[in-house]
């Protein structure tokens, strides 16, 4: 009997041992389980470098236009976007061909992908001059055939001109239709900003864009530029920021996540970023979506750390 109760005694022990160990390795399998959810935890969209974000660096001297790519790696980005006009003085001192090179080892040595050119200064693609219009395009063709080199996607390009809605709307479709015929025997695409003037008007370029009708013309919507009268500091007249994305979004390949300040809890004091990147979500994009920092009280690195932040916060929070 004593024997009997011997085994019984032995076997319920036995028996919460195990269940002890079940429940033991049950929560560390949830652990784990949820350690790995934090690790795969990443945005919706991936995120890049606007070279904007350090152009007070570049034109005070304090670094080389040509060390973009070592600056954005250290940052801790993988993928950069140009300025055409942080190359000004280099493309006349050196030539186009020299400064691509030159850009192209760096991006290999440093392991970063190069994404866009914003091009700015070469004429107004929407110009009632047709000359004037030509002569636009053709400065605009060197940028495109950079892109190619470095193994871009898109140039950036401004889409002003002269005349009513009307007329700059006609004469933007008719500058854009024609660079984008010579980028597509290229393979790089056209992208528009919302950059001042008609271009700030959401529905003014989605029209735009309808009617050039090319696949490899599209938009590249940023956040903070639909000032359409006067600058960012006195704008007269202001597109609302969140209607304008929402209606450029059917033809972004190219999004720009503009930042001027942030507030204690790391917010954008001027745009809703949860309510942006909603918008950005709701219209299925999962490409890139550059940091672009323009804010003056936080140093460019600061700013741009704090903006990279606030994207993989929010973007991960709506996976």
């Amino acid at each position: 009997m004593e024997f009997k109760k011997s085994i019984i005694k032995m076997s319920t022990i036995a028996l919460t041992l195990l269940v002890v160990v079940s429940c033991a390795n049950g929560k560390k399998k949830e652990a784990m389980n949820n350690s790995v959810e934090k690790m795969d935890a990443t945005p919706f969209f991936k995120i890049s470098l606007a070279q904007w974000s350090l152009h007070r660096k570049i034109r005070s001297g304090e670094i080389s236009p040509f060390d973009f790519a070592k600056e954005a790696h250290s940052l801790g980005f993988q993928a950069i976007e140009y300025v055409s006009g942080l190359y000004k003085k280099e493309v006349e001192e050196l030539g186009i061909d020299e400064v691509v090179n030159r850009l192209k080892a760096a991006s290999e040595k440093h392991g970063v992908k190069n994404l866009l050119i914003m091009v700015d200064g070469e004429g107004n693609l929407a110009s009632s001059n047709v000359e004037e219009q030509d002569a636009a395009v053709e400065n605009h063709k060197k940028w495109v055939d950079a892109a190619k080199t470095l193994g871009c996607h898109s140039v950036r390009v401004n889409a002003h001109g002269d005349g009513t809605y009307d007329e700059v709307l006609n004469q933007a479709v008719q500058g854009l239709g024609k660079l984008s015929e010579y980028a597509k025997t290229k393979g790089i695409n056209v992208l528009v900003e919302n950059h001042g003037g008609y271009t700030s008007n959401g529905e003014w370029l989605s029209s735009v864009m309808k009617q050039v009708n090319m696949s490899n013309c599209g938009t590249l919507p940023d956040f903070g530029n639909f000032c359409i009268k006067g600058g960012v500091h006195n704008c007269n007249e202001e597109y609302d920021r969140y209607k304008g994305v929402e209606e450029l979004m059917p033809f972004a390949k190219a999004i720009s996540a503009k930042s001027y300040d942030f507030d204690e809890a790391g917010n954008e004091t001027k745009i809703d970023y949860a309510k942006m990147l909603k918008i950005v979500k709701d219209a299925g994009y999962t490409g890139y979506i550059d940091v672009e920092y323009e804010g003056d009280r936080l140093s460019e690195d600061e700013g741009i750390l704090a903006t990279k932040k606030l994207l993989e916060k929010v973007g991960t929070e709506m996976n």
